[in-house]
């Protein structure tokens, strides 16, 4: 049994003074804990600020999202280069925020993943249905096609240096979470389509659960075989509930 591994992604939101104490708090919870590993995805802004108070502590760093190119005529947009000059770790691809609301196809994301591994830094890409997918049965066809543009454009084995993070949008910020058997269903799905290339490394695998998980529901959650932690949102920025999460990853 592989440790599991908590991420938490702050989504739009944190202020100087706020993110200060939350970090400090986390981070002290976190190396009093063993068996865990730990990570924070935070807005641009203030990865300078995260880079300082987390640089000496066991909880690595990242960001929630990154443009394909690595310089160029993109304003506003931020590059894996300019990531690396903050000591990042880890990079979200393909929220369903980022899919939805900006409309990011499977293909783009494919390229964001890519960026960021050929920079060596750890792509988290995030899979996962709609509710109307859901309940059209088609769950399993939506998380394989998004898998597939990454295996097109850079091969099955790219996923060992990554992370895949299911997430079923309807349940995320909704209040609602997939059941654990629910959720170990597609993870199980998941691990399965990655070992049917290579069965070793498809074991090996590290897939998230990233639809609401909180202090009260961790624990189950993560008591599924195929399930190696979670991909935190709103829990994350309050550090007592973020803390419950990592430690139910020690049980």
């Amino acid at each position: 049994m592989q440790r599991k591994f908590i991420v938490g992604n702050w989504k739009m939101n944190g202020a100087l003074t706020k993110n200060e104490a939350l970090l400090e708090e986390v981070a002290n919870g976190v190396t009093q804990m063993s068996g865990v590993d730990c990570a924070v995805c935070v807005p641009f802004p203030y990865l300078a600020q995260t880079q300082l108070l987390l640089r000496d502590t066991p909880i690595k760093w990242g960001a929630q999202n990154v443009h394909q190119a690595n310089k160029g005529a993109y304003t506003g947009e931020v590059s894996v280069s300019m990531l690396c000059d903050f000591g990042c770790d880890y990079v979200i691809v393909g929220h369903s925020e980022r899919r939805n609301l900006y409309g990011e196809s499977s293909q783009l994301v494919a390229e964001k993943f890519a960026a960021v591994q050929k920079a060596e830094l750890s792509p988290i890409i995030c899979v996962g249905e709609t509710l109307e997918q859901r309940e059209a049965g088609t769950t399993e066809v939506v998380v394989a096609e998004q898998l597939a543009e990454v295996i097109k454009l850079r091969g099955v084995q790219s996923f060992r240096n990554a992370v895949i993070a299911y997430e079923p949008v309807w349940a995320i910020g909704t209040g609602k979470t997939a059941t654990p058997e629910q959720a170990q269903e597609v993870h199980a799905f998941i691990r399965k389509r990655i070992a049917g290339f290579d069965e070793e490394f498809g074991q090996a695998l590290c897939i998230l659960y990233g639809g609401s998980v909180n202090a009260s529901n961790a624990a189950e959650l993560f008591a599924m075989p195929d399930i190696d932690g979670g991909l935190i949102g709103g829990a994350s920025l309050v550090a007592e509930d973020f803390l419950a999460i990592c430690n139910a990853g020690q049980k």
